[in-house]
């Protein structure tokens, strides 16, 4: 693999284009100029048909002369950066990866921008851009309606297999999947039309066979093992995982199809424990399984409807005490979790659409685009926090999280107070709960409802709502003791210090507890020495060679 020294000196080797984009930029730049190059370098990158695009800081663009940049020289503000932008860009995709290397001796920024998505365009505020020579110009319509038009990626599942017949299908399969079809449609047509069918019939009107020949849909979902050969050398396999609490595994195995009677085998591993849940002021119990069964059923589908099968990737099921992952291979088509959960109706399109009508017909999935939205509403009517979609769409993976226990008590006791909260609140909610970043949007929407306080990127559920759900302990600890609490600890300290004084290292680590919570060990020793200054501003202390020693009127203070 090219190491990004080498990278850079390919690009170098040629001069800039379309696709590639240097900049001196030593201290600073624009991000909203950032931003307009971003789409552009991505919908070039679209039109032809490359895989990414390069913006290179750090390199003058007409002499390639390598000049060094300090623009967001640290791993935090570079996140930070990532984050904001994808505030503003189509789908919220961003960079590919930020890549700081060093270069005789000079920092050199090197951005990953991914090609626009098939049929997307990508814009930077609501505006699609185009490289023009040197210059940048809103992209033309010519170039819209090519990235918009352009034909969609053939249907794998759909595809015939002129080898395989009907015998190579297993008969329980096939008969579980007729009694399916007949509870699917039975509002549309009568069981005894459906057993009539003959074999052939049946498959081409559950779009498993077109013309006589049988489909990669139907050695799926209805398929002996050993038809596997038949659509070689994709890989269609379920790799179920047991892991202790420290991810050690301690169990495994193997499921294969016909998918259709295989999601059952792999679902009975799970140890889906019976857990005792006390609602909100009741003393009487209710009874309720570890997961909900529709949920941990649906997720498995999902991944089996969206598996990019040309990839020969396994679906991965991992199971942990308190938790089920979900993995398969395939970029998520809606682009993020938020498109899923706000589209109305069905996707425009599908993945293995042959595969998905043959789920929907035997009862397996629906098209209608509820199946996300009722998962994340499931696990809200059980306390439960949000599942995690972890989609990297430039590496072709999908992953999804199911909680099976309480993370945050105060998140926990909001959703049994509160049934006034929308599905989007409770997401967002969420995030603050797991210490994840959220948009703008959410941010001022939370602070204007009063149920979150706290700087950017330091977030915590608001003294409010911890009052309703009675998590002041906790909220405390998160928040810190206030001032004037912490301001009497620290004269008690420098008392007991006397004329040796303390150092504020010494204070530190005597009255790390009471600091707030989650935050960082520099954010909490500034936090710390805000209230030495402040001490020392009222005369309280005095600083002689970095250590701290108690006044006459703090002597006074303390002892009032």
């Amino acid at each position: 693999m090219m190491t990004y020294h080498g990278i850079l000196k390919q690009l170098l080797e040629h001069s800039e284009n379309e696709i590639v984009e240097f900049k001196a930029a030593h201290n600073n730049y624009d991000i909203d100029e950032l931003g307009k190059y971003f789409s552009a370098l991505s919908n070039e990158a679209n039109l032809r048909e490359r895989e990414f695009a390069w913006i290179v800081f750090g390199v003058e663009n007409k002499t390639h002369e390598i000049v060094g940049t300090s623009f967001k020289d640290s791993e935090q503000s570079l996140n930070k950066l990532k984050h904001d932008m994808s505030q503003h860009t189509t789908d919220n995709l961003i960079f590919r990866e930020i890549e700081p290397i060093m270069v005789e001796g000079k920092r050199v920024l090197m951005f990953k921008v991914p090609a626009s998505p098939r049929n997307t365009v990508m814009h930077w505020k609501g505006i699609a851009w185009a490289r023009d020579g040197e210059s940048l110009k809103p992209l033309n319509q010519t170039k819209r309606d090519e990235i918009r038009n352009q034909a969609p990626i053939p249907d794998w599942s759909a595809q015939l297999v002129p080898s395989a017949s009907i015998n190579d299908l297993d008969d329980l399969a096939l008969a579980t999947a007729r009694v399916m079809y007949k509870k699917v449609h039975g509002s549309n047509i009568s069981g005894e039309e459906v057993d009539s069918w003959s074999m052939e019939e049946f498959l081409s009107n559950s779009n498993m066979m077109r013309d006589g020949q049988i489909t990669r849909a139907a050695i799926l979902l209805l398929g002996k093992p050993k038809a596997l050969d038949q659509i070689h050398p994709a890989v269609a396999q379920i790799t179920w995982t047991l892991q202790d609490e420290e991810d050690i595994v301690e169990d495994y195995e193997h499921f294969t199809i016909p998918f259709l009677l295989t999601v059952d085998k792999v679902l009975a591993k799970i140890r889906n424990k019976t857990m005792r849940e006390l609602p909100g002021g009741t003393l009487f119990p209710d009874t309720m399984k570890q997961y909900d069964d529709y949920t941990i059923r649906e997720v498995l589908h999902n991944a089996i409807a969206h598996q990019d099968y040309t990839l020969q990737e396994r679906i991965v099921f991992v199971e942990s005490p308190d938790r089920l992952y979900y993995g398969n291979g395939g970029s998520f088509i809606p682009g993020t979790i938020e498109n899923a959960l706000e589209h109305k109706g069905p996707q425009l399109h599908y993945r293995n659409d042959c595969l998905c009508k043959g789920m929907v017909h035997f009862n397996m999935i629906d098209t209608v685009g509820r199946g996300i939205k009722k998962i994340y509403t499931e696990q809200r009517k059980r306390y439960f926090p949000m599942p995690d979609y972890d989609i990297d769409n430039e590496n072709r993976t999908v992953g999804v999280t199911i909680y099976g226990k309480m993370l945050d008590e105060k998140y926990t006791a909001l959703l049994k107070s509160s049934d006034k909260l929308t599905l989007r609140e409770c997401i967002w909610l969420d995030a603050v709960q797991k210490g994840r970043p959220i948009t703008k949007e959410a941010v001022e929407h939370l602070r204007e409802r009063k149920l979150i306080e706290g700087r950017s990127g330091h977030f915590t559920i608001s003294l409010g709502v911890a009052k309703l759900t009675r998590q002041i302990p906790q909220y405390t600890r998160n928040k810190g003791l206030a001032f004037d609490a912490l301001r009497k600890l620290i004269l008690q300290l420098a008392h007991n210090a006397g004329e040796v004084g303390f150092k504020r290292a010494d204070a530190y680590e005597a009255l790390e507890q009471t600091l707030p919570a989650g935050k960082t060990t520099k954010a909490k020793n500034d936090y710390l020495g805000r209230v030495l200054a402040k001490l020392a501003k009222d005369g309280c202390l005095l600083l002689i060679n970095r250590k701290w020693y108690l006044t006459e009127k703090g002597k006074a203070e303390f002892r009032a």
